[in-house]
């Protein structure tokens, strides 16, 4: 699905930056270890390329490991985000490592700043040949597929890997989570989800050289406010406007509520990813 100009993908989600960095859930350990399995990169020291970095989700997980992360995003209060809490990251990684007696930053890119560029993802303002892996999480459908892997073949180093990641509910496995999905699919003109029969993966193994794709599930444990926040972050969601946008979500909370009363959803999700030349 291509959403059209960039410029306003980066508008949409400016409207939800604070959702999207509270709401939306990470990855878990598994997708970073398929990840350095499938594309033969060692992520410790790794320069990677993460287009449509948003607020800093995958970011932050490739540091973590040790990359050094180049964060593209059109949408410069998400950046904002982004650039804030990696420095709050760093600066608590300084005062444990003070605390312990050491440096922090062990691995080889964590401690070095986050690189933070304001740019369009068909278009990105880099030198050839910069790059071990270039990562799209939850973005490369927004770009036009042909002009965006063009771009990530060029700022590739020879040997380098192209991969692409998406969080999605894997609504089959719960009764609550397929109704959950049927009722926006009901009441939101512009959802995309599991809950429309034409719905699939985005399609970005047709557009490289495919290496392997892969099915990850796992299991969120999120209470039911935070859960919220991720439904208020979607694309579609910020399509709305305030009113019909709590309407919905109010909808949900009392839905959600009845279900679960303790508050805390056990969601399975899964995670699709694919990584190509």
């Amino acid at each position: 699905m291509n959403a059209g100009p960039i410029k306003d993908l980066g508008r949409t989600f400016d409207r939800v930056a604070d959702a999207y960095d509270e709401g939306r859930p990470g990855y878990p350990d598994e997708v970073y270890r398929a990840l350095g399995e499938v594309s033969g990169v060692d992520l410790d020291g790794a320069t990677v390329v993460d287009v449509g970095a948003g607020t800093g989700i995958m970011t932050r997980g490739l540091r973590a490991r040790g990359a050094r992360v180049v964060a593209v995003d059109p949408g410069e209060p998400m950046l904002a985000r982004l650039v804030s809490r990696s420095r709050a990251d760093e600066q608590a990684g300084e005062q444990a490592g003070e605390r312990a007696g050491e440096r922090a930053g062990e691995r080889s890119g964590e401690g070095a700043p986050v690189a933070a560029v304001l740019a369009d993802g068909n278009v990105l303002p880099l030198a050839g040949e910069t790059a071990q892996l270039v990562m799209y999480a939850q973005s490369w459908h927004w770009l036009d597929p042909v002009l965006s892997i063009n771009e990530a073949r060029r700022v590739l180093r020879p040997g380098g890997a192209i991969a692409g990641c998406w969080n999605f509910h894997h609504a089959s496995q719960a009764e609550w989570l397929a109704a959950y999905e049927a009722r926006l699919a009901e009441a939101v003109p512009t959802y995309w989800g599991p809950a429309v029969e034409e719905w699939s993966v985005p399609p970005i193994a047709s557009a490289f050289e495919v290496v392997e794709e892969r099915w990850i599930p796992w299991t969120r444990l999120v209470g039911i406010e935070h859960f919220l926040l991720d439904l208020r972050s979607h694309s579609y969601m910020a399509a709305l406007s305030k009113e019909r946008a709590d309407e919905l979500v109010d909808r949900q909370r009392v839905e959600l509520r009845a279900a679960f009363p303790e508050g805390v959803l056990s969601v399975p999700m899964r995670v699709y990813l694919a990584v190509g030349r």
